[in-house]
């Protein structure tokens, strides 16, 4: 990857990267991963942004790696797998370190508070979906995991997705986008239109349970 450290790059690669090969839930698996790490520096590129990238690029290989331990706190554990990883004492001083830790915890800051550096606003930024079908189902897998001990039926999977993107992507959700490219308007908008006709979001959600097979 471009201006990213050889050694760092093929590190990560080596001994991070694998790990998300069983993290598969909800759609926080390595593809999801590349995709944060290629729409980090786009959005860098798109907006000029004066940062480290090496720090960049770890942030967003490292956000979601919690995430099988423990999905509602999958932010902290990553962050401590991060503080944990004794060979990024090699490529990050101290204080690189602790923002680097920061920014994985606050890739979900837009919920409860504001990122504490632009690098945490990027990784923010870089994880939000710009695929209205990848979203749902990666909406449809979440669900039907955080709720499999109530065994529900598939549509109430899909009440749930339903009410959760609308709190989230709806007109006046609490989705933050602080990077709002092209790419992310786009999808804002198809998305709000979708979640304007609730009947045709549970037609789309049902296509797509039905090319999925099994959710839960």
């Amino acid at each position: 990857m471009e201006e990213i450290s050889k050694d760092l790059e093929e590190y990560i690669k080596q001994n991070v990267l694998p790990q998300y090969d069983t993290n598969h839930v909800g759609g926080h698996g390595k593809e999801h991963i590349e995709t944060v790490i290629d729409r980090s520096f786009e959005i860098i590129n798109e907006f000029h942004l004066e940062v480290n990238k090496d720090m960049v690029y770890t942030i967003a290989a490292f956000h979601d790696i919690g995430y099988r331990e423990n999905p509602d706190q999958h932010e902290e554990v990553s962050s401590e797998k991060f503080r944990q990883d004794k060979e990024m004492e090699k490529f990050f001083n101290e204080e690189q370190r602790n923002t680097i830790a920061e920014a994985i915890v606050d890739h979900r800051a837009s919920l409860e508070y504001e990122p504490r550096s632009i690098y945490g606003k990027i990784v923010s930024s870089a994880d939000r979906e710009t695929s209205v079908e990848n979203m749902l189902t990666r909406s449809i897998l979440y669900q039907a995991d955080k709720h499999k001990a109530e065994n529900p039926t598939i549509e109430q999977v899909i009440e749930y997705s339903y009410k959760k993107l609308s709190s989230k992507y709806g007109k006046g959700g609490y989705a933050k986008m602080y990077y709002p490219d092209a790419k992310y308007k786009n999808y804002l908008d198809k998305m709000q239109e979708l979640l304007e006709n609730e009947e045709k979001f549970i037609e789309i959600e049902m296509g797509l349970v039905k090319k999925l097979g099994k959710v839960s």
